[in-house]
């Protein structure tokens, strides 16, 4: 574990914004915190200069004036950070952990261009596994990259370099990339967060592929939060990178209130008991909060997982890589050469039928998870030390991926969570996993797990923060309503908007000045709220509707009701049901009771 000096090592995102809020700190600091990384640090391939830090923190002071010194208009202001060095940096010598291999980038990427905006410095570019080809985090001409609790185990890979500089507090986030699990498995082993983000969520512009149809750039936290917001940040589509995709906004944004997770019906470990400890421990947990977990059928799963590198799919690394295997075959780490040579044996006949499995495969997959809010694996089977890597490098690495492989084949979404802590102290973590774009839904709920779990922050020893309070606003894809009568829960017309995937988010209170009336005549029997000079809070439920199905939603509200803008107690303004004015006129006030529920429960009494 890294020894920590400076009172910022493994500060979250909010404890830098609130340093530089509260005047406590100016980003300055920064060129102190890059002074005190160790040089032997075998977690970097390059570091921030001084007259690169000082470069940044000069335009960061631009970019500040140009909001009028409003820090809030900066979400990640001075927020340190590192990307993988297969990620474009301008002006920096881009990798891929193979220095014959390096050529000096022109532009951003465009995620990072885009976390610029938004503030953050880049310290430096981390280590990896050789053209992000491993999960293991040991090969690179740059060193191994040992795990941040226990150096004589791996840290994992390929983004070795980025969970490790993040789980030591080095930097508060870090970018990834997963294509087989390099996002997610040195989270795992070192207590961290890995989201792994929807293909397209993020684009790829300005990244060394390794398999572009299923390459993802993934974010590295302390918190899911962290994370989540990160991801939020660099998202959106892209025209220059051909696999960018639209959110198509129909994905829900949370679990439901019945939480169904799904779980393998064979669960292998390899023989690491420590890790099946730890990962029952974590169903257990889940079974406490509530969810229900059923056993699926693993067999489609692993089949697809071991497309990626069993088959002719992993001539999509040999495609990456075809110029320099032409050219400076001996410049390739000789388990990565042997690993994209072997996609010289398959013809394109080859290639499509395993398109064509893929898409079997992944069609089963989806429909067998359709039913659950996720499937609810070990993030690793097991763990392993560099001793142990060294005599088996492909079948361990195998193993590291067995959980993993097959997730961005079958287009899912998937975010890695610390789990616990095994008896020899070693990490060890989970992965929920769910389908496209259902990214937030995950990120709430993973958010909901740590805070359960409070586990340190990574490997610094640092506690959780404080739990925080119900999202103010509704997520990016939904639209947060305010129901009040027979669209509340176990109400008639709840269906409307369960049947949309709706979330619900809290029960809350309209401002004092509402009126709420029985409409006659109506069936199911309605409410109709109004704003008037006087009147009363009355009890609302808030639900967030995905925002592709919102237009649905609304077509089948009839006259006279009608959406509107509602405002809350706290003062915040959502979408609500309202009530034409002429339709009150024979209605019964009922405002005195609060709410609808007490309303029909008088009638059920009376």
């Amino acid at each position: 574990m890294h020894e920590l000096q400076p009172p910022h090592f493994g500060w979250t995102i909010n404890e830098w914004r609130t340093a530089y809020q509260t005047g406590q700190l100016t980003p300055d600091v920064l060129l102190s915190l890059a002074e005190s990384y160790p040089q032997t640090d075998t977690a970097w391939i390059a570091r921030a200069s001084q007259a690169q830090l000082s470069e940044q923190l000069k335009a960061l002071a631009e970019r500040l004036e140009s909001h009028n010194s409003d820090i809030s208009q900066l979400p990640l202001y001075g927020v340190p950070f590192a990307i993988k060095d297969n990620i474009d940096a301008a002006g920096w010598p881009t990798t891929a952990a193979c220095p014959e291999f390096a050529y000096t980038a022109s532009e951003d990427a465009t995620a990072l261009a885009r976390l610029r905006a938004a503030g953050a410095i880049l310290m430096g570019k981390t280590n990896l596994d050789q053209f992000a080809t491993g999960l293991v985090g040991t090969r690179s001409p740059y060193g191994a990259v040992p795990n941040s609790f226990n150096p004589d185990y791996v840290s994992g890979g390929s983004s070795s370099g980025s969970a490790s500089v993040v789980a030591r507090g080095l930097v508060a986030f870090s970018l990834g990339t997963d294509t087989a699990g390099s996002g997610r498995v040195p989270a795992g082993f070192n207590n961290i967060v890995g989201l792994k983000p929807t293909k397209g969520r993020l684009p790829n512009t300005g990244l060394v592929p390794a398999c572009k149809t299923v390459d993802c750039i993934s974010v590295f936290a302390l918190t899911v939060a962290d994370a989540q917001m990160v991801a939020g940040l660099a998202e959106g589509f892209d025209a220059a990178d051909a696999y960018s995709r639209h959110n198509p906004g129909t994905a829900p944004v949370g679990f439901s209130a019945g939480l169904k997770l799904a779980v393998p019906d064979t669960l292998e470990f390899f023989g690491d008991s420590q890790n099946q400890a730890v990962f029952e421990q974590a169903l257990h947990r889940l079974s406490d909060m509530g969810a229900e977990i059923t056993r699926i059928d693993f067999t489609p799963f692993k089949a697809l997982a071991e497309q990626l590198y069993y088959g002719p799919w992993v001539a999509e690394r040999t495609a990456a890589l075809s110029a320099m295997l032409d050219t400076r075959p001996g410049a390739i780490n000789p388990v990565v050469r042997g690993i994209v040579e072997s996609g010289l044996a398959y013809s394109a006949c080859d290639a499509y039928r395993a398109e064509y499995l893929r898409a079997t495969l992944s069609r089963q997959i989806n429909e067998a998870l359709a039913a659950f809010d996720a499937l609810v694996v070990p993030t690793s089977a097991t763990l392993r030390t560099q001793a142990e890597m060294a005599e088996e490098p492909v079948l361990y690495n195998s193993q590291f991926g067995f959980y993993t492989n097959f997730t961005n084949l079958a287009d899912l979404s998937a975010l890695a969570v610390p789990a616990g802590i095994r008896a020899d102290g070693l990490p060890s973590g989970i992965t929920f996993i769910a389908a496209a774009w259902h990214d937030t839904a995950l990120a709430r709920f993973g958010q909901r797990w740590q805070e359960s779990l409070r586990l340190p922050l990574g490997a610094t020893g640092r506690a959780m923060p404080a739990p925080t309070a119900s999202l103010p606003v509704a997520p990016r894809g939904s639209v947060r309503v305010a129901v009040v009568g027979a669209h509340l829960t176990g109400m008639p017309l709840n269906r409307q908007l369960t049947q949309r995937d709706a979330v619900l988010v809290e029960q809350s209170l309209t401002a004092g000045d509402y009126r709420l009336y029985a409409l006659p005549g109506t069936v199911p029997p309605k409410p109709g709220l109004v704003k008037s000079t006087s009147g009363a809070a009355i009890i609302v439920e808030l639900w967030d509707i995905p925002l592709a199905r919102f237009g649905e939603f609304v077509a089948e509200i009839p006259a006279p009701l009608g959406i509107g803008n509602l405002t809350l107690k706290d003062g915040r303004s959502v979408k609500g049901f309202i009530c034409e004015p002429w339709a009150i006129e024979d209605a019964l006030d009922i405002t005195a009771f609060g709410g609808w529920r007490a309303y029909i429960a008088s009638l059920q009494n009376a």
